[in-house]
Parts: structure tokens; C-alpha cells; sequence
């Protein structure tokens, strides 16, 4: 009976290392094969941006270049005036993120600890215009902006964005979470807000500061309708419109392949980001969402 039993066991154990093994096999296919479809719009980009312009325009696609031309990274570069554009768009987007920073720490700081009468009902109200899609903003703002005469101008590509309530409402739950006994040890001492926020609130929100810094200039660098409606002259154009008209020839016939190696260029600050920061982001947003 014994024997039996001991039979029967291995059995069962066999039968779940089985299942197990089963399980891990489909999970790892189900995101191998996600990862391809998702991977395959880089591929592509890169197999297409090696490519010549004749190759390119084959009834049959080929898989890989027959003769690579490096040389479209250099002709993109200089085509589009890659480099105008990268510091036209570094500029509005680290001005843009330092004083969006500074704005979202201040309104987080008041909303998580200050006392003021009708605090919830604001910050109920900020959070109300989340439901607004910002499409509807760009009328009225455009009109704003031309009647201060920002037109063609940095300020209206850096102004108008930096309020974010979600940014605000992701710092403020993170503040929310630092033990108000902290808070109120460092009035007994006699701290100012400003201190404690500087010293204590900032260094323990880090991480989620980091994401919003990154999940800004990732914004920024995006940014297409915005600047294309209201700067989109030589001097402010930013990399997202640069790259639009830049490879449409005299004839009309765009350079595929030269614009794909422009977006590849384009893409791989983002991508790189992503790569090395992505840890930031996701302790920002998992440290954030605890308590409401």
C-alpha cells in the first residue's frame, strides 16, 4: 500500500511539473510573439532607412537591404537640419520641464499638506478637467496666444503646458504618503514649509519626480499639433514638424528611405530613455497610486 501511495504521488508530481513546465512554454509564446509585433515597426524602420530609394519602391518588399547605405543617416542629418532641430527641441523641453517641475512640486506640497478652506473642492475641480480632451483648449489658446503676440516665439511653445493636473495628482498621492508626524515634528522645530519641502518631501519622492521629468520631456519631444499651429518657422520649428516636409523633393516624390533614417535618429534619445529609465518611471507611478 505503501508502495502504492508513493506511486501515486510521483505521478501526481510528474503530472504538475508537467502542467507547469506547459504554462511557462505558453506564457513565454504568448510574449515572444507579442514582443515581435511590437519590435517589427523598428525593424522595419531600420531595414527601410538602409535602403535605396529604387529598392525601396520594389512591388516585392526585401527583408534586408541588398546594399546598405549608411550614407542616408548622413544625408538625413543635413537634409533636415537635424541639428537646429534637436537644440530648438531641447530648449523648449528643459525649460519647459523645470518650470513645470517647480509648478507641480508647489501645488502637490499645498494640496498634500497646507490647510486652506475649499481645498478638496479645488482640487476636485482640477481633477474634473481631466475629462476634458485638450483638442478643445486649442482654439482659445490660440487666440490667447496671438493676442499677446507669441506667435513664432519660444513662450508659446513652453506657456501654455506646464500646468499638468495629472502630474500634480501623481506627486500629491506620493506626498500623501510621507507620515504627517514628520510634518509636524518639523513645525515644532521650526522649520518652514519650504524647508521641510526641500528637505524631507522632495528626497523621499524622488523616484516619482524622476518619472514625471521623464514622462515630460518625452511630451516635449513629441509635441506635434501644438508647435505646428503656432511656431513653425525655421527658427522655433521642433523635430516632430522638421521631419514632415523635410525630404518632399521639387517633383513632389518624397525620400522614404532617407526620412526613415531621419526617424530612426529622431527615435533613439526616446528609445534610450526608455531603456535605461524605464525603472524610474514605473517606481514613480507604483509609489504614487497607494493612498488616495
Amino acid at each position: 500500500m505503501q508502495t502504492m501511495h508513493e506511486k501515486d504521488l510521483r505521478e501526481e508530481s510528474s503530472h504538475q511539473i508537467v502542467v507547469s513546465i506547459l504554462v511557462k512554454v505558453l506564457v513565454y509564446f504568448f510574449v515572444i510573439t507579442m514582443a515581435l509585433f511590437v519590435l517589427f515597426p523598428f525593424y522595419w524602420m531600420i531595414n527601410s532607412s538602409l535602403k535605396s530609394l529604387e529598392e525601396y519602391r520594389r512591388s516585392v518588399p526585401t527583408f534586408w537591404p541588398q546594399d546598405p547605405l549608411f550614407s542616408n543617416y548622413a544625408t538625413a542629418f543635413t537634409t533636415a537640419n537635424l541639428g537646429r532641430l534637436f537644440i530648438n527641441t531641447m530648449i523648449v523641453g528643459v525649460i519647459s520641464t523645470l518650470l513645470s517641475l517647480v509648478i507641480t512640486v508647489l501645488s502637490a506640497f499645498a494640496f498634500a499638506r497646507l490647510q486652506f478652506k475649499g481645498k478638496d473642492i479645488l482640487f476636485a475641480a482640477l481633477l474634473a478637467t481631466m475629462m476634458i480632451p485638450g483638442e478643445l483648449f486649442t482654439i482659445t489658446n490660440y487666440s490667447t496666444v496671438t493676442n499677446l503676440g507669441w506667435i513664432n516665439t519660444y513662450t508659446v511653445l513652453i506657456v501654455p503646458f506646464l500646468v499638468s493636473v495629472f502630474y500634480i495628482y501623481l506627486l500629491r498621492q506620493n506626498f500623501m504618503q510621507i507620515p504627517d508626524e514628520l510634518y509636524l515634528a518639523a513645525k515644532v522645530d521650526g522649520t518652514s514649509d519650504f524647508k521641510y519641502l526641500w528637505k524631507v518631501m522632495i528626497p523621499l519622492s524622488l523616484p516619482t519626480l524622476i518619472s514625471i521629468t521623464i514622462l515630460k520631456m518625452m511630451g516635449a519631444w513629441n509635441s506635434y499639433i501644438w508647435p505646428r499651429l503656432v511656431a513653425n518657422d525655421a527658427e522655433h520649428r521642433l523635430i516632430t514638424n522638421g521631419l514632415r516636409n523635410a525630404f518632399t523633393e521639387t517633383t513632389g516624390d518624397v525620400n522614404y528611405p532617407v526620412q526613415m533614417a531621419a526617424v530612426a535618429l529622431v527615435s533613439l534619445p526616446l528609445f534610450l530613455v526608455f531603456v535605461f529609465l524605464r525603472k524610474y518611471i514605473m517606481q514613480g507611478v507604483s509609489r504614487s497610486g497607494i493612498k488616495g
